[in-house]
């Protein structure tokens, strides 16, 4: 959520940096601002509520100008949206700040602040940034001894970029558990909260650290780590791609992504798994030597991600026979666990930012545990920097909020890591064979899934009056039918609630009526007859089912039931093969309900607070 953009350079940068925002609109965001410095001194800044293009025309009919300035897209949560709640904020017209995170003890800030007589003008937490920083530089302190006294004061979340006034030739940025990135270019260097926003002018990357702040001029970039100690951080050069501006002919970004997912995990996949099994170190150099110790698998991940962990733990413990927890990272942050021994910590994400489940990673690391793995898709991000290990999933940029390729590369990532275990652990020869054929045989069977598209764009039509709805699955479907109820939910803002079908008789069948759709997800494999027993339960009660089952699966529809025929499929990758129905049935539901499918309400794509 929220995007920084800034640079500085000796060239007007007005059109680098609503660029950059455009290419951060997929993260989420309320309304955007602008604030430029000229070399003469002179401060200018624009804000709009709404959409990018609305600050872009806005500039447009200013013709503002400046070599040295910030952006910023909100996602409000101090604050309404509101054009004087919209970044940049500024201090007595000399100080200008847009920050992305949370400054927890903003209100003892505001009123330390206000007693000294400083206005406030709006109802964000990060004003008061911008009052501490100039504060600090009216006792004679350049910008940056005053953002690092500054930073002293702040408890939360943030990373922030701050100008002067009354030099312009700097910009100086701190980042305590909000990522920033520094673009390096020639006479002229540039700051992100997301490296995709600086593509078009570098490919060079500096990565700050936790505490780190930095000045940077158009020449220079000094680091200084939370001690206030000049270090050195790693040059990254990127081969990210961003298609950031095409939809490939596609209405949406989620459907063109949706339909990526055969390509996405045909990426997965190559030069990763052989015709009998893993390639060397597919999951990083040592990584084989951890796996030889490891007894025991605590997932931590948020929403799409976290449902990506619930199935895995159903194949780590069948064929892998590694006992597995998985927690939702804001509970197990905040609670007291026991480590079990030799114990591997993995996180899911698919930006590497997500903000509870960094703060839990480094919360394990205190308490443990042996190593840590990162399932991630975006490389130099902080979980994969602060991981042992990490394994790339190779989905590509994703831009719509509701993840999908995201998801289906993370499942297919952790088959391949069911192999590795299972290799330590005494898997069966048939269940690792089976695997790997089925592993194969994934990208064409996803693309003979994505075929039935028509049928699933008939049924959406039946849920334009529907305010509710219940998912149902069993065993590793049930992870599924819980991402599906995200998913409608997400995109159309359809109540949805998914259930273990065994629960139906312990509170859901209440619900039951012609009003409430019942969608279930119907694999043929061993627990089918009492799906099925499950299903008559619903029938026997008027409900409406939706039932995606296997052609082998012998379901017959009538008025009561509507049957969409899927693929049959080897039982490993089931989950990942009925996770593209659900996609489309929410996709196409979101489209009769005419809601934004790409950038749905309060929702934001790296959620990078708590």
């Amino acid at each position: 959520m929220c995007g920084i953009v800034g640079a500085v350079a000796e060239r007007n940068v007005v059109e680098i940096l609503l660029e950059g925002l455009k290419r951060l609109e997929y993260r989420g965001y309320d309304s955007a601002g602008v604030a430029l410095l000229q070399s003469d001194g002179n401060l200018t800044r624009i804000r709009r509520t709404g959409k990018v293009q609305e600050l872009a025309d806005a500039v447009a009919n200013s013709e503002a100008l400046g070599s040295t300035g910030i952006a910023h897209t909100r996602w409000a949560t101090h604050g309404g949206v509101t054009e004087a709640n919209a970044h940049p904020h500024f201090s007595s017209e000399r100080v200008a700040v847009v920050h992305n995170g949370i400054i927890e003890n903003y209100v003892t800030l505001r009123n330390q602040l206000t007693e000294k007589g400083y206005r406030f003008t709006s109802d964000t937490d990060t004003e008061t940034i911008a009052h501490t920083v100039h504060e600090e530089l009216k006792s004679g302190k350049n910008l940056l001894t005053a953002v690092q006294s500054a930073v002293n004061t702040f408890h939360g979340a943030y990373g922030t970029v701050i100008m002067d006034k009354e030099d312009p030739s700097r910009v100086v940025v701190a980042r305590s558990g909000s990522p920033l990135v520094i673009g390096l270019g020639l006479g002229e260097n540039f700051i992100a909260s997301d490296q995709m926003a600086l593509l078009p002018v570098t490919r060079r990357f500096i990565f700050l650290e936790e505490g780190d702040v930095a000045e940077i001029t158009r020449r220079t970039v000094d680091i200084f780590d939370k001690h206030g100690a000049p270090v050195e951080r790693e040059v990254v050069e990127s081969n990210i791609e961003h298609d950031a501006g095409d939809k490939g002919g596609y209405r949406h970004y989620m459907l063109k992504e949706i339909h990526e997912q055969p390509t996405v995990v045909r990426n997965a996949l190559q030069q990763r798994i052989t015709e009998t099994g893993l390639a060397p170190d597919v999951f990083g150099e040592g990584a084989d030597a951890i796996f030889k110790q490891v007894k025991h698998v605590q997932i931590i991940a948020c929403g799409t991600s976290y449902h990506a962990g619930m199935t895995a733990r159903y194949w780590l413990e069948q064929y892998a026979n590694v006992s597995c927890n998985v927690e939702i990272a804001s509970e197990f942050r905040y609670r007291k666990s026991v480590v079990h021994p030799n114990s591997l910590l993995i996180t899911i994400s698919q930006s590497g930012e997500t903000a509870d489940t960094l703060a839990a990673l480094r919360l394990a690391k205190e308490a443990g545990y042996m190593a840590s793995l990162t399932i991630c898709n975006v490389p130099g991000s902080s979980l994969v920097r602060e991981s042992d290990l990490a394994f790339m999933t190779r989905a590509g940029a994703e831009i719509g909020v509701a993840s999908t390729k995201a998801f289906t590369t993370q499942l297919t990532a952790f088959l391949m890591l069911t192999l590795a275990l299972g290799k330590e652990n005494g898997m069966l020869e048939s269940d690792e064979s089976g695997i790997v054929a089925a592993l194969h045989s994934l990208p064409a069977k996803l693309e003979e899934t994505l075929a039935i598209t028509n049928g699933i764009e008939d049924l959406a039509e039946e849920f334009a009056d529907k305010n509710h709805s219940l998912f149902l699955g069993r065993g590793d479907q049930y992870p599924i039918a819980m991402e599906g109820a995200l998913k409608l939910k997400e995109i159309s803002y359809i109540h949805a609630e998914a259930y273990a079908s065994g629960e139906l008789k312990h509170g859901p069948l209440a619900l039951i009526d012609d009003e409430m759709p019942v969608i279930v997800v119907a694999p043929n494999n061993e627990l089918l007859e009492k799906l099925k027993s499950n299903v008559e339960e619903v029938r026997a009660r008027g409900g409406i089912m939706y039932v995606f089952a296997d052609k082998d699966a012998a379901f017959e529809g009538d008025e009561s039931m509507r049957v969409i025929n899927v693929p049959h499929c080897d039982g490993p990758i089931a989950p990942i093969i009925y996770t593209l129905p659900l996609q489309l049935l929410s996709y196409y539901v979101a489209l009769i309900k005419g809601t934004d499918v790409d950038q749905p309400r309060n929702l934001a794509k790296s959620v990078t607070v708590e």
